[in-house]
């Protein structure tokens, strides 16, 4: 689908568009009325931002002193971590600004999806940054200083936040995408399971399918709010490995980058999410340029924080990645197929849960992993950084696999 006026690459464009259509050299610049060459220029554009700018980032964080001092309390896990003192941290400002400035150059900024998506971004990662630099700067200021945001208070930040998105993406639905106007049926509101068809292709036509399970307004806002909070907090929970969390964002935002341009897409009235049975939900093929940006920025920032690594995300960049994607896993209606693309990001919250749980209903007797989240407990193991990280980079490539099988086994 080509560009809207809102488009600040966009407003350039038109605005030279004569001189370039009589330029056979300038010719192939009208590749960018289309959102699925711009999807993939958001990942470039992302890259090289974090790339052009990282150096100057950390050696910016070193003379701030924003380095990390992880505690883990747990004597084996600090001996294995030691080499990991003082790295700089809230590395995830690169990863915001290179989403924010690749969002604004290359997608329609006259979508609501991608208004909501910036203010998304910014507002996440404030929370991060505020949790990250109370924590990382109480050395030098009075005794006594917070050393960051207090779990409840960070957490309600959070789901405020996801709360207030989630009335947003219901209500923008409403006046959108309208199944059946007499009894409100709206696509955009369906909840949708793998194997369950949002269409029905009959007599060589494709019809709304009648059996659709369309969530009400409070069922809707409660499971995307505990979606974009549950996964803002587990992306944060898995960034504790070197290129642990940015390496699996990059094929997760990947995925939803392809998700958002089959749910959205349309052509005349060619409607791609008809053909592969998912709802449609006009304006979301945007939301790719945010996903290719997402992964574009985890690519430029693993640059750096591959191991042994330069510079952490810290919670300015997990919070931020874990919620943006969870925005858009809400709005192109794909959560179920989150929790499965997800999968090792889900394994590794859970495991926290259940460590918690079991610790507290024996009293500190019993503990299901030797540490967690659940990467810790196979680095206890024998297994080396390197390997626990790969291999959970191979089971999210598994995982999208079988995902993304889903679609079409309908």
């Amino acid at each position: 689908m080509g560009m809207e006026s809102g488009d600040m690459i966009y407003l350039i464009y038109s605005y030279f568009q004569e001189f370039i259509n009589s330029s056979s050299f300038l010719g192939p610049l009208n590749v960018l009325r289309w959102v699925e060459f711009r999807a993939v220029a958001s990942i470039v554009l992302s890259f090289l931002i974090v790339t052009a700018f990282g150096k100057r980032t950390i050696l910016w964080l070193v003379k701030q002193k924003v380095g990390d001092n992880p505690e883990f309390y747990h004597k084996d896990l600090n001996q294995l971590m030691k080499q990991k003192a003082n790295t700089p941290t809230m590395g995830g400002l690169l990863i915001v600004i290179a989403i924010f400035i690749s969002t604004l150059l290359l997608a329609d900024l006259s979508s609501f999806y991608i208004r909501m998506a910036l203010i998304a971004a910014v507002a996440f990662a404030a929370i991060g940054f505020a949790d990250d630099w109370l924590k990382l700067t109480s050395a030098r200021r009075k005794p006594g200083s917070r050393e960051g945001l207090y779990s409840k208070e960070k957490f309600l930040c959070q789901i405020c936040l996801a709360a207030i998105l989630a009335y947003f993406i219901h209500h923008h639905g409403l006046s959108k995408y309208t199944i059946d106007p007499e009894n409100t049926q709206i696509m955009s509101h369906a909840l949708n399971l793998p194997f369950l068809k949002t269409w029905n292709h009959t007599a060589g036509e494709f019809i709304p399918n009648p059996n659709m399970f369309i969530l009400g307004t409070g069922t809707f806002i409660l499971i995307a709010t505990l979606i974009i909070t549950f996964f803002s907090n587990a992306v944060n929970l898995t960034d504790g490995m070197d290129g642990l969390a940015s390496g699996n964002m990059v094929i997760v935002a990947s995925s939803f980058m392809i998700l958002a341009l089959i749910a959205g897409y349309q052509d005349q009235d060619f409607v791609l999410s008809k053909h592969l049975l998912v709802p449609y939900i006009p304006e979301a093929d945007e939301l790719a340029v945010v996903a290719g940006a997402m992964a574009g920025a985890c690519l430029g920032f693993m640059w750096f924080n591959c191991h042994p690594a330069q510079v952490f995300m810290g919670d300015t960049g997990s919070l931020t990645l874990g919620g943006l994607i969870a925005f858009i896993a809400v709005v192109i209606r794909q959560e179920f197929l989150l929790l499965l693309i997800g999968g090792i990001f889900v394994f590794e919250a859970f495991s926290v849960i259940i460590q918690v749980a079991t610790f507290k209903l024996t009293k500190g007797k019993r503990r299901v992993f030797k540490c967690a989240p659940v990467h810790h407990h196979f680095h206890l193991l024998g297994w080396t950084e390197q390997q626990v990280v790969v291999r959970f980079w191979l089971l999210t490539a598994l995982f999208t696999a079988l995902a993304l099988a889903t679609i079409k086994i309908r």
